[in-house]
């Protein structure tokens, strides 16, 4: 069975592969001098792609992101149903439709956090991204989404699964936290995960949003005097947010403050501006970044192998 992927995606789709015990084959993906995207399945790739069912990892970030992966899949699709007949006598070999098979792997789902509407006519845009990618595959392993319950009741077979075993593992050898702390009660099941598998105490930061572009935290009195604390999320994205709560947890006695995140985006100088307020910050390779020091791999695997188990036809 082969993982694919576009040249985004390699680094995590060749370790997925190798967790997977799959073929990895590299798809072809570049730019035209004007800026679309370009894709292709190899020739030499076309006969696996059609013999068994397929994993393809490509991320929905930035905007180019989702349609290269629109792309990928559709190019992907056509191979599995037998439209070849562009290549002009390349291939010799069957064109019928090898039915379905195609799985979409999600290291970071962009769109995540647009999850509901704040105002009139607003687009829900992570719903609407994924309406288009479901029907181009036959499922979808989305990694730590932002608010799982918006995809939830949708007609597409997706699973969602959790880096926070890999980031308790990182944690614990790195950094040996004695608090863990999520920065709002909403991602409070990713502290706890993290705590239980570390076996320390945890809490949460009172979130309060004011509109769609304002949140205010207020900071709980917490036993963190003489802690190392570690501050779990799903993402970062400013920083600004874990910034004040190191703050706040400095104040009230912490001797080290971390963060650790599945995402990292970093965005508007978010690395220097953290370098200030905390002593250390872990993400996965989800997204390109500095600080990427735990792999995506293991917990798309899981998801996989989980997708796989419960499809009529797993190849």
């Amino acid at each position: 069975m082969p993982v694919l992927s576009g040249a985004s995606g390699v680094e995590i789709a060749s370790g997925l592969a190798a967790i997977l015990d799959m073929e990895y084959v590299a798809l072809e993906s570049r730019r035209f001098p004007d800026g679309e995207a370009y894709v292709r399945i190899p020739p030499e790739s076309i006969e696996s792609v059609r013999s068994e069912s397929v994993v393809l990892v490509s991320n929905t970030f930035p905007d180019s992101g989702i349609m290269q992966t629109l792309f990928l899949l559709g190019a992907v699709r056509d191979v599995r149903k037998g439209d070849l007949s562009s290549l002009k006598g390349e291939w010799e070999g069957e064109t019928h439709d090898v039915g379905p098979g195609i799985f979409l792997a999600i290291p970071y789902y962009g769109y995540a956090r647009q999850d509901k509407r704040f105002g009139f006519g607003e687009s829900v845009s992570a719903k609407l991204v994924a309406d288009l990618l479901s029907e181009l595959c036959d499922g979808i392993v989305i990694l730590d989404l932002h608010a799982p319950e918006v995809l939830r009741d949708m007609g597409a077979d997706i699973e969602f699964v959790s880096s926070m075993p890999e980031i308790a593992d990182s944690l614990r050898r790195d950094v040996s936290p004695d608090f863990i702390l999520s920065p709002d009660k909403g991602a409070i099941s990713r502290a706890t995960e993290v705590a239980e598998l570390i076996g320390c105490d945890f809490s949460y930061l009172e979130k309060k949003r004011i509109d769609a572009h304002t949140i205010e935290h207020t900071p709980k009195d917490l036993d963190v005097s003489g802690k190392v604390v570690a501050i779990v999320d799903d993402m970062i994205s400013t920083g600004g947010t874990i910034c004040r709560a190191s703050d706040a947890l400095r104040r009230q006695g912490a001797v080290e403050v971390h963060a650790a995140c599945t995402h990292g985006l970093f965005t508007g100088g978010a690395l220097s501006r953290l370098a200030n307020h905390v002593d250390g910050v872990y993400t996965t390779d989800s997204l390109p970044n500095p600080r990427a020091s735990v792999s995506a791999a293991p917990a798309l695997a899981r998801g996989l192998g989980a997708m796989m188990s419960r499809a009529p036809d797993n190849g």
